[in-house]
């Protein structure tokens, strides 16, 4: 997890103008905004603007959120979420969530919010949608401790990183290998339980809805599909706006099939708990650990390790085989065993998996597909097919900001909106 900001994040200063850069939006798209802009004049006599969502993981709820809170309150609005498994049913349900916000106002839409919303909802959480531990990183080759120290000299006041020795380290965490006595601490950084989270986000959205609804404005309606998409055609007609947040899946729709520049992963992680009668708890206090095999601590006697990277997967299912779990386990446990030997007291629950969408490799660094993709789908009346994708193993850090931008520009129809660094790979992929 690098200190310093992402390269599209280090520009945001650039992009506080939302009509920066030079791509020309297309006729259809200046057609709609006059539209949109004529439709909130007379909005109680228009029928409601319908959008589809595509994925319910970070990117599709982050999408619908700012759909329904940055649309004009004049304005009638239905969000459609279709997500064949549900909720979090892939790869965002089973990431890490080890998060050290840059700025946490962008990192999250509301993690407070979203506890709230779950705990109001009456359901009994047996786990926590925020642990508020910290991050620990120990040093375990020189070219790591040059990079973080480096990056901890020059961390930003919203990302403070410690720079700590053997001694310190391990009284944060009993019996820490710390091969290079040197360990780098950041004590803002939080775990999120993604399940929970993206749970509570979606009652998030619902109550939003609820109060919008109330206001004696524009009607707002939000509905989730727990039904596949087997092609984007097939909603022609039916909405102003697709917005595909599919991830990896994004490619296996037959419009966009070859055409995106995204490399796929598959990563499995292993479910952990250390059983009863052993008293070498995890701290309580303790932060999670990063190193060559993370460890996203859950509790003292629970905690996730991940990940494996099978290249150029196409398995999309979370289920794990017996035979994929015990070759994920040989390929993790030595690696969390040589930073944390009490690993090995700790016995094997069940395993989980998720296929990524990784970014291409740019001169920015590797940055999330945003925009509108007509020219790959084919000409509408509206420009009405968008996609976000491509967030990889950072969804949790990008969804919200990135989400914003998207709903932003779905709304005006303008994609000038979008930092041209995130819509340059059409250019590229033309």
């Amino acid at each position: 997890m690098p200190a310093r900001p992402p390269p599209g994040k280090s520009l945001l200063a650039k992009w506080s103008s939302p009509f920066i850069g030079d791509y020309n939006c297309c006729r259809h798209c200046r057609l709609h905004s006059r539209r949109m802009t004529s439709l909130v004049v007379s909005s109680h006599h228009q029928r409601p603007l319908r959008y589809a969502v595509l994925g319910a993981g970070f990117a599709g709820l982050s999408v619908a959120w700012h759909l329904l809170k940055e649309s004009a309150k004049e304005l009638s609005v239905c969000v459609d979420i279709y997500d064949e498994i549900g909720i979090g049913g892939g790869a965002s349900g089973v990431s890490g969530g080890l998060l050290h916000p840059y700025s946490p106002k962008e990192a999250a839409i509301g993690l407070e919010e979203a506890n709230s919303e779950l705990e109001e909802s009456g359901q009994d959480l047996s786990e926590f949608v925020i642990r508020r531990r910290g991050i620990l990183r120990p040093a375990t080759n020189m070219k790591t401790l040059n990079t973080l120290n480096d990056n901890a000299q020059n961390c930003l006041s919203s990302c403070r990183i410690e720079t700590i020795d053997k001694d310190s380290a391990q009284r944060l965490v009993p019996n820490l290998c710390v091969p290079l006595n040197t360990a780098f601490y950041m004590p803002d950084a939080v775990n999120v339980h993604p399940q929970h989270y993206l749970q509570g986000l979606f009652l998030a959205c619902k109550n939003l809805v609820k109060g919008l609804s109330s206001s004696g404005f524009g009607r707002k309606e939000l509905y989730l599909h727990q039904k596949s998409i087997s092609n984007l055609l097939e909603l022609k007609g039916e909405y102003d706006a697709v917005i595909v947040c599919m991830g990896a899946k994004a490619d296996m729709l037959p419009e966009l099939s070859g055409r995106l520049p995204l490399r796929t992963c598959r990563g499995v992680i292993a479910c952990l708990q250390l059983p009863g009668g052993i008293g070498q708890e995890y701290p309580d206090d303790g932060p999670s650990i990063l190193a060559d095999a993370w460890l996203a601590v859950q509790g003292t006697r629970s905690l996730y390790v991940g990940s494996t990277w099978e290249w150029k997967s196409r398995n999309s299912s979370p289920k794990v085989s017996v035979d994929e779990a015990s070759k994920a386990l040989e390929e993790l446990l030595p690696k969390a065993s040589s930073i944390y030997p009490g690993i090995t007291n700790w016995s094997f629950t069940e395993a989980r998996a998720g296929l990524r969408a990784m970014p291409p490799l740019t001169v920015n660094g590797s940055l999330p597909l945003l925009g509108c993709i007509e020219d790959l789908i084919g000409k509408t009346q509206t420009c009405k097919y968008w996609l976000f994708g491509g967030l990889g193993s950072r969804g949790l850090l990008y969804h919200a900001w990135l989400g914003k931008l998207m709903a932003q520009a779905v709304l005006s129809c303008d994609e000038r909106i979008i930092p041209p660094e995130l819509t340059a790979w059409k250019k590229i992929n033309r």
